[in-house]
């Protein structure tokens, strides 16, 4: 099991993050939105891009945090997750910055993306 974050797990172009921004589907999280498109057949591997901007945390250190607490958690869960490329967005400035609350936050999303929905049938 490889569980490095090489290249082909990262979104690098910016018509990747914007097909999955025009995509418009999105889960909210206290802290987190993350958007999401499902990837081509023949595609085998889950992808991440992030977006922490300088509005909601001004200082660099604060932001590669972060992105690297979201980064370990996707290298640790790609497995389990459906085919389909992600894009993270910090949505709340998170005060204080907790680590484990981002983790715990971001692990709740990745959970709603890879439950099965179920469909309400109108009858």
């Amino acid at each position: 099991m490889d569980v490095s974050f090489a290249r082909r797990y990262r979104l690098t172009k910016t018509d990747e993050f914007s097909s999955v921004f025009g995509f418009r589907k999105a889960i909210r999280g206290t802290w987190l939105m993350l958007h999401y498109q499902p990837r081509p057949e023949g595609s085998t591997d889950a992808r991440l891009g992030l977006v922490v901007g300088k509005k909601l945390l001004k200082r660099a250190v604060d932001r590669n945090r972060v992105k690297r607490i979201v980064r370990e958690l996707f290298r640790l869960r790609r497995e389990a997750l459906p085919t389909c490329d992600l894009v993270v967005r910090l949505a709340a400035k998170p005060r204080p910055l907790d680590g484990k609350a981002l983790a715990a936050d971001f692990s709740g999303l990745l959970d709603r993306l890879a439950r099965p929905r179920i469909r309400k049938d109108s009858a």
